[in-house]
């Protein structure tokens, strides 16, 4: 690769990862939640009964299961969520959201993530293909092994 395309995937990549510093500091300081915490509240309030599965969870939010136990973990301590034994399985849990909970996400302002699936509902199919499609969509699916 040459330095002038090295130069303009690093700016890029840089530009992208200082928005999301920027937007998790923000989420933090209003919210007093990280943006992996916020993203967990607001997978729970678009299931119809308001409740996942860890398994769920992990899969939605696309972090191990170690991760997503500790999201759980400081989510519930804070009240945003609670853990309710099945009494048909007792090996799952339903994570379910409370009304505390419930209230946070009303008070949360529209995330990055939001702004950017809104601005994409505005976008071409043409952009939309540029941004999925190799190289750009193999560069950031395989960005981790570059590092």
């Amino acid at each position: 690769m040459n330095s002038q395309k090295y130069s303009e995937v690093m700016i890029s990549v840089r530009k992208i990862v200082r928005a999301i510093n920027l937007e998790s500091k923000r989420i933090e300081k209003n919210l007093g939640i990280s943006i992996p915490q916020l993203l967990t509240l607001k997978h729970l309030n678009e299931q119809s009964d308001y409740k996942s599965t860890m398994r769920r969870l992990k899969d939605f939010l696309s972090l191990n299961a170690s991760t997503v136990t500790g999201i759980v973990a400081r989510l519930e301590a804070k009240g945003y969520i609670a853990r309710l034994p099945d009494p048909n399985d007792k090996r799952s849990t339903p994570i379910v959201l409370t009304s505390k909970g419930n209230e946070l996400i009303k008070k949360s302002n529209e995330s990055l993530h939001e702004r950017i699936s809104r601005n994409l509902d505005r976008i071409s199919d043409e952009e939309y293909l540029i941004i999925v499609q190799p190289p750009y969509s193999y560069f950031f699916r395989n960005f981790h092994y570059l590092l």
